[in-house]
């Protein structure tokens, strides 16, 4: 492959702060553009950021501290910040200082999303993110090397996890900085710690289900739990519970709905990627089935066509999962697989089971009547694919019955601790 040119960095160029004024950091201006609020956030952090990386080393700075920072600052809908803010604003918060915390741990939130992008990639070997170079792929062609070459793919990796590594240091860093009432404080850095670790073990649990061929259903949802609904989800509510310093039943109510929405987050994304458009999703269709991905759909359909002794459906899934070079024939055959298994019609009704679960559990939690429970309840429903949301299926009508049913076995991450 031909070498890939150095990207020019905006902000490593030129780290200019953008701090925001005082009319910009009321809880009211706020709540009218909360990615706009956090995106100013960001600026002032990462300029400070980048501006101490200049002062250890230029190309360090250059390089790899002002890629990180335009990573973070590039793209993403914020909804880890969003969800945190309206947390906040849904359990009654409103004063300057939680304000300011908010925003800034909202950045952390941002830091800890782009250390996960960033191994993510590397670790899936995958080339583009947001329709550009991924940062291992990048800085492979920023030094020159081609990242096809033994010695291009070896840089640009390793730096790449060097990247992930100083947004993650980044994000705790700001935390720590972060103005915090002590027991407020207590508080947060509690719901952090497990946060961390919970990203690190649900991605382990990924690779470990790919190397090994499989999990079991329960597995994949507790993969999906730690590795998606826990960090991306939930644990952004009780931040923002926790600089409301909500009571334990109202921070209760938030964990459980931000886990149900975000295992139904997940859930919809891999039928997205098995059955959804590309045209729509972003992505090619079938990456999960190429990279042997172990998901709760796969895991249903295998453990249906084993109970019921189906060898066909069993020796389709197992030529094609894990398989680079399945043709579109054979992903056309594992669709139909999903299809006569009945597992994506359970996985779809689990998805809504969730979602309704999340909108209940919400409505104990918080008032979904006033402004900002209406503005959490939407994100909710964006995140768990309701009506608002994309899903595959936006019309099917709610089960009252399903939504009241157990939807999460302890197994699969169901007791919220």
């Amino acid at each position: 492959m031909a070498r890939i040119p150095a990207v020019e960095h905006s902000f490593a160029a030129c780290p200019l702060p953008v701090h925001p004024g005082p009319s910009a950091t009321g809880a009211g201006a706020v709540d009218a553009d909360v990615a706009g609020a956090v995106l100013r956030t960001a600026r002032a952090v990462l300029a400070e950021r980048v501006t101490e990386a200049s002062e250890i080393d230029a190309s360090f700075a250059g390089d790899l501290a002002g890629r990180v920072a335009d990573f973070t600052l590039d793209g993403g809908k914020r909804m880890r910040p969003r969800l945190l803010w309206w947390g906040m604003r849904a359990c009654g918060a409103a004063d300057t200082g939680s304000t300011a915390a908010a925003l800034r741990l909202g950045v952390a939130l941002e830091l800890i999303q782009t250390c996960a992008l960033i191994h993510d990639d590397v670790m899936d070997r995958s080339r583009l993110r947001r329709g550009k170079p991924a940062v291992h792929i990048g800085l492979a062609g920023q030094a020159g090397l081609s990242p096809d070459s033994e010695r291009g793919s070896a840089f640009g990796t390793s730096a790449a996890v060097l990247a992930g590594d100083l947004a993650l240091v980044w994000a705790d860093d700001t935390v720590a900085e972060t103005a915090l009432p002590a027991p407020v404080r207590h508080r947060i850095r509690s719901i952090w710690r497990s946060m961390r670790t919970e990203m690190v073990a649900g991605q382990y649990l990924d690779l470990h289900g790919q190397a090994t061929g499989g999990s079991s259903a329960a597995r994949a949802i507790r993969t999906a739990c730690l590795k998606s609904a826990l960090y991306s989800v939930e644990r952004p509510l009780t931040i923002g519970a926790a600089l409301a310093d909500a009571d334990e039943r109202t921070t209760a109510a938030l964990r459980s709905a931000g886990r149900c929405a975000g295992i139904a987050f997940q859930l919809r994304d891999d039928l997205l990627g098995v059955f959804g458009d590309p045209a729509r999703t972003g992505k090619p269709s079938g990456d999960d089935i190429r990279e042997g991905k172990p998901t709760y759909l796969l895991a249903v359909a295998r453990e249906r066509a084993e109970a019921t002794g189906d060898e066909g459906a069993l020796a389709v899934l197992g030529h094609a999962v894990g398989n680079a070079d399945v043709t579109e024939g054979d992903l056309a055959d594992v669709r139909g697989v999903f299809e006569e298994t009945g597992a994506r019609a359970h996985v779809e009704r689990k998805a809504e089971r969730l979602r309704d679960h999340a909108v209940r559990r919400l409505g104990e939690g918080v008032d979904v009547d006033a402004h900002a429970g209406r503005q959490l309840l939407g994100l909710l429903h964006t995140v768990s694919g309701g009506r608002s949301g994309s899903s595959p299926d936006d019309t099917r009508e709610h089960d009252d019955r399903a939504a009241s049913a157990r939807v999460l076995t302890p197994a699969e991450g169901g007791r919220v601790r």
